[in-house]
C-alpha cells in the first residue's frame, strides 16, 4: 500500500469486500486488512480467490481473512454466501458492495433482466438485505457502494429491464450504476433510525480488464492507452477505503462522493418515486423480504 494506514484502526471489525480479486476490490481489501480488520472475500472464481487471499495474508501478515465464493449472475450463489457468512459470523461491520460487470453485447437471464442490470444491481440489492441483520448489529455499520460518474446518463424504463430495444453496453452500465445510488439513497431513508450508513461513490475512471474482456481484438492496446491518463487502481480504490474505515464519515450516510468529497448525483438519482419503484421491483425479482 502508498500511503500509511492505522494499523489499528479496524482491529475487531468484520468487513466483506465483493469483487475482492482484482483492481479496486482488491486493494480496499488489503488497505481494510492492514488495519486489522477480519475482511471476508466474496468472488467468484476459487483459484483467484485463493491466491489473492494468499498475496493479502503475506503482505499485511493479518492472518484473519478468507473467502467466500458465489457468482453474482446467480442469485441463488448469492443466497448461499450469505448463509455461509452467517454459519461463521453474527456481526458485519462493513459492506463493500465492490462487485461489477460491463457487457458489450446484451445477455439475457432467468430473471426478465439483463446481465448487467443483474450483476451490478440485483445481486449487490440481495446480499445487502440478506445481510441487514447483521450489520444492525455493529456499533456503527457500513454500506459503501461502488457507482460511476457514468450514472448520469443513466436512465430507467421499467417496463423493458430486459433491454430488448436499442441494448448498448454503455446505457446498460449507466443504468445499473444509477440504481445503485436510486438504492443507496432509499436503503438510506429505511435506515435513518439505525446506526447503520449508506453511500455510493465514484472511484474515478480507473485502468480496468474490461476493455481486454469486451473488446478481445484490440483491447490489450485500449487499455494501455487509457492507463496513460487514467487513474491507478490504488487512486480509484482511495474513496472506497475512506468510506469504509474513515472517522470523519462515521456518521455521514446517503450521500455520493468522490474523491472523499460528497457531491450532487443526478437529479434523476434523487427521485424518491423512482427509487421507491425501483426497490419493489427488486425485491420482487429477488424474492427478498
Amino acid at each position: 500500500m502508498k500511503k500509511t494506514l492505522n494499523k489499528n484502526l479496524m482491529t475487531g471489525k468484520v468487513c466483506m469486500v465483493t469483487g475482492a480479486t482484482a483492481g479496486i476490490g482488491k486493494i480496499t481489501a488489503t488497505a481494510l486488512a492492514a488495519m486489522g480488520a477480519d475482511v471476508i472475500l466474496a468472488a467468484r472464481n476459487q483459484e483467484k480467490a485463493e491466491n489473492t487471499l494468499k498475496q493479502i495474508k503475506a503482505e499485511t501478515g493479518n492472518e484473519s481473512v478468507q473467502y467466500l465464493l458465489a457468482d453474482f449472475s446467480n442469485l441463488q450463489e448469492v443466497r448461499e454466501l450469505a448463509d455461509h457468512f452467517k454459519e461463521n459470523h453474527s456481526q458485519l461491520d462493513v459492506l463493500v458492495n465492490n462487485a461489477g460487470a460491463y457487457f458489450n453485447s446484451r445477455k439475457e437471464t432467468p430473471y426478465d433482466v439483463e446481465m448487467t442490470l443483474l450483476v451490478n444491481h440485483l445481486a449487490p440489492f440481495l446480499l445487502t438485505n440478506l445481510l441487514l441483520e447483521n450489520i444492525k448489529k455493529s456499533e456503527a455499520g457500513r454500506i459503501v457502494n461502488i457507482s460511476s460518474d457514468g450514472h448520469k446518463q443513466g436512465t430507467v424504463n421499467f417496463d423493458d429491464l430486459s433491454f430488448k430495444k436499442g441494448y448498448f453496453g454503455m446505457k446498460a452500465y449507466a443504468r445499473s450504476k444509477l440504481a445503485n445510488i436510486l438504492f443507496s439513497y432509499e436503503l438510506a431513508r429505511r435506515l435513518s433510525d439505525s446506526q447503520i450508513t449508506v453511500n455510493a461513490l465514484h472511484p474515478g475512471f480507473v485502468t480496468t480488464d474490461i476493455w481486454k474482456t469486451n473488446f478481445p481484438f484490440i483491447g490489450s492496446a485500449l487499455k494501455w492507452v487509457i492507463s496513460l491518463f487514467a487513474l491507478s487502481t490504488e487512486e480509484g480504490a482511495d474513496n472506497s477505503i475512506y468510506l469504509a474505515s474513515s472517522p470523519n464519515v462515521e456518521k455521514v450516510t446517503g450521500k455520493y462522493f468522490v474523491k472523499r468529497d460528497a457531491v450532487q448525483s443526478s437529479p434523476l438519482s434523487y427521485d424518491e418515486g423512482v427509487a421507491q419503484k425501483l426497490w419493489e421491483i427488486s425485491e420482487e425479482i429477488t424474492r427478498v423480504e
